[in-house]
């Protein structure tokens, strides 16, 4: 066992990222559940197609449990606090389910950015598209 954990260590196997056994399905409805506030089936539809969004573009990691990983981009601990709310966890898988089916929120349109609404800052390259779930969604130019 120990040569095996020596011999994954020196490969590189045995740095994993803490979704490394996650599905795309299990990150997306963490990504919601955390990010929505557990507020409603829109705000969970504009998180998820924000991840989408970000999946689309080069400058972003290829898939979603690596989009919702990335340091410093959504809430800590989404990958790994629990979901204690039921009906906020099923509404999330569903949401889930069907953002990965290709459903998405219309008044996103190309937005990759999000923050909790009500806050303001003064920066000039924030286009605001939707307010929806607590959060307000942005493009940047």
């Amino acid at each position: 066992m120990a040569s095996a954990v020596l011999v994954m260590a020196l490969s590189g196997c045995a740095v994993m990222q803490p979704y490394g056994f996650m599905s795309s399905r299990e990150c997306m409805t963490r990504v919601m559940y955390f990010e929505s506030n557990r507020s409603s089936a829109e705000g969970m539809l504009a998180v998820g197609t924000v991840v989408m969004n970000r999946l689309a573009d080069r400058r972003f990691p290829k898939s979603v449990c690596a989009v919702v990983g990335q340091p410093n981009q959504f809430a800590p601990g989404v990958l790994w606090n629990p979901m204690r709310e039921g009906s906020s966890l099923r509404l999330a898988q569903s949401m889930a389910d069907k953002v990965l089916n290709g459903y998405r929120h219309p008044g996103v349109r190309k937005a990759m950015f999000f923050h909790t609404a009500g806050l303001h800052f003064p920066y000039t390259n924030m286009h605001y598209v939707l307010e929806a779930g607590g959060n307000a969604f942005y493009e940047k130019y």
